[in-house]
């Protein structure tokens, strides 16, 4: 005798599924860390999606990266660029296996993941992410996978002479900023005298170093021995400056996730997993059964080994932070205003040159002044700026500040002429015929008629170009020239939170710019006035 299920029973079954459901993941959330501590990593790993209300099974662990210069960790595949490869692309898909799912890339830059972990683009950052106190205090970190050591690398020529920091005053020694090692090398410009030199990747310092616009670099042992593969001419020196650990961040609230995954690095220690990764790889060393030993017993690995880390920013509270910080802010924006004027100045001056010549040039002048404008408006400003400082180096090495203040005048010489050539031909012809009938000459008539006429015309746009130069002039960070934008970057990095470096930050643009426009407002009415 068969039974079926009528309608209403239906209907309340599957509320009772529903509320089980609903029941079973509260449960896991409140007791996620006894069951960490007392269930098999299987379990664990089984059970973490109900625990973080995630979606069914098969929706991808994503995961946060920076392929750029980002070998050995992450990398384009050379025979698949659209696909990354690394060390840290092999963890990830450890981790989704053991979660259950399968493991999908985002490409973020290396000093944005901790924030767009913050706000949820990924589940995770793995990138050579450096264990700090910012991040412990701040995200939520998992145990450390891989341990490194902080090395020296100099000139082949200076092995014998530059062994240590204290070897190096009133040198400059390069790093990737927003790094342990750019905190070492701040506090060895006080101790030691040497000039820190910060850059947005790992590779250019190097390149730098051989080239001889640093006389150091200090940077994981990862990345200088795989750079010395295809890069001769400096040496490694031997001695240690400093041990960190890499670990992957996790969002603070992504607790419960992060003490799964946990479980599922330290079952790879255990049976191979990631030693066999890091042998494959090349990295594997001494170092790393030690890091494990201590992992799988449960002692406390510090961040940091070789340097007070306990002094650091993400310490401080926010106005002891401030106070700390704000100097060094300070200074930065100096550095940007001087930058910003001295390029606005030049860019105004080949601006009124290449307008002249557009307007009274010859045909072949005001092609090739027409050429030089599309070429520059239509090109990136960061492409011209690496042309100038890196691409061009080996026939002509500027300086940082150099390269930085000619390629911001000469990006904005391009969009200055535009707005000089038509003020210069809003002027009306019945004028210009007027003067010339007067006897004034060309030259004449453009210096007492045409010009101050089409300046008064320009003065609007060309205030509003120099607040927009103020702005991208953060944009010769990439050229290691350390303006307001790069140190708040800094700052930020080192405290965890945007917050208070980013309010800091703006209220420092606006001091620089509000002064600017009114002055131009004030400009503008008098000349209203002069001609009314």
């Amino acid at each position: 005798m068969s039974r079926t299920i009528r309608g209403g029973q239906w209907l309340n079954l599957k509320t009772k599924f529903l509320s089980l459901d609903k029941f079973l993941t509260v449960f896991l959330q409140n007791h996620v860390g006894t069951l960490t501590r007392v269930a098999s990593p299987a379990i664990i790993a089984a059970l973490v999606p109900l625990s973080v209300s995630a979606a069914p099974s098969e929706r991808e662990f994503l995961w946060a990266g920076d392929p750029e210069g980002g070998a050995p960790f992450v990398e384009a595949d050379p025979a698949q660029p659209d696909k990354v490869v690394g060390f840290d692309v092999e963890i990830a898909d450890l981790i989704a296996r053991g979660l259950g799912r399968k493991a999908g890339f985002i490409n973020v830059t290396f000093t944005s993941i901790d924030q767009s972990i913050e706000r949820g683009d990924a589940e995770i950052g793995l990138s050579g992410i450096e264990d700090t106190p910012a991040r412990r205090d701040t995200m939520a970190p998992t145990v450390p996978y891989y341990q490194f050591r902080e090395v020296l690398s100099v000139r082949d020529a200076d092995a014998s002479r530059f062994r240590a920091l204290a070897d190096l005053r009133g040198r400059r020694v390069g790093t990737l900023g927003g790094t342990i090692a750019y905190e070492i090398l701040l506090r060895a410009e006080r101790d030691f005298g040497i000039q820190a030199v910060s850059y947005d990747d790992d590779v250019h310092p190097y390149s730098d170093l051989v080239i001889g616009r640093l006389d150091a670099v200090l940077l994981d042992n990862v990345l200088a021995e795989r750079r010395r593969r295809t890069l001769p001419g400096f040496t490694i020196q031997p001695q240690s400056v400093a041990v960190g650990h890499y670990v992957g961040v996790l969002a603070a609230r992504n607790a419960p996730l992060r003490d799964a995954i946990d479980e599922i690095l330290r079952g790879a220690m255990q049976d191979g997993s990631l030693e066999s990764i890091f042998r494959k790889w090349g990295v594997w060393n001494d170092d790393q059964p030690a890091l494990y030993a201590r992992v799988l017993a449960g002692e406390p690995v510090p961040p940091v080994i070789g340097l007070d880390a306990t002094a650091g920013a993400a310490m401080l509270s926010g106005w002891e932070a401030t106070r700390r910080y704000l100097p060094s802010l300070v200074r930065a924006s100096l550095i940007t205003i001087v930058l910003s004027c001295l390029s606005m100045g030049l860019a105004v001056v080949l601006g009124v040159a290449i307008a002249s010549g557009r307007v009274y040039g010859s045909r072949l002048t005001r092609a090739l002044l027409t050429g030089y404008v599309e070429i520059m408006r239509g090109t990136p400003i960061l492409l011209q700026l690496f042309v100038l400082y890196y691409g061009i180096a080996a026939a002509i090495r500027l300086p940082a500040f150099a390269a930085a203040l000619l390629g911001l005048a000469l990006n904005y010489a391009a969009y200055e002429s535009e707005i000089y050539r038509g003020a210069l031909e809003a002027v009306p012809t019945g004028q210009l015929e007027a003067a010339r009938i007067l006897g004034l000459s060309e030259r004449q008539v453009l210096m007492l008629v045409r010009g101050p006429q089409a300046f008064r015309l320009a003065l609007a746009p060309m205030t509003n170009d120099f607040v927009a130069l103020l702005k991208d002039s953060s944009l010769v960070s990439v050229l290691t020239v350390l303006e307001l934008t790069k140190q708040t970057q800094i700052f930020a990095t080192n405290i965890g939170s945007w917050v208070i470096p980013g309010l800091l930050c703006a209220m420092l643009y606006l001091a620089m710019s509000l002064p600017l426009a009114a002055l131009a407002r004030r400009l503008e009415r008098h000349w209203k006035r002069a001609t009314a």
